[in-house]
């Protein structure tokens, strides 16, 4: 089946109108309720259990790059704790970041 030029352009119009007609939408200050989980979270990654998976990309990576007879593993290992480290700082950053 085929559109013709007309049926095109009038889904393209009743598509702008329809955006045109959406209310704008507004970020919530909501959300309180999962304060707790949040400061759980960033508290277990930030400390002694963040530093110990961290730990264990970096073992894991330096076996696997051994095994490999690649330094790759170490690196990726490497690269894994510092992300896992640094991703609530990273995430609040991004999240609370203003125009």
């Amino acid at each position: 089946m085929r559109l013709s030029h007309r049926t095109g352009a009038l889904v393209a119009l009743v598509a702008v109108l329809l955006v045109m007609l959406a209310p704008d939408a507004m970020a919530g200050t909501g959300g309180t309720e999962f304060k707790n989980v949040w400061t759980l979270l960033t508290g277990w990654i930030e400390g002694l259990l963040g530093r110990i998976i961290a730990i264990v990309f970096v073992v894991v990576g330096l076996v696997a790059g051994v095994v490999r007879g690649s330094i790759m593993g170490f690196v990726l290992g490497i690269a894994s704790g510092v992300g896992l480290f640094a991703a609530p700082t990273i995430i609040t950053n991004i999240v609370t970041a203003t125009l």
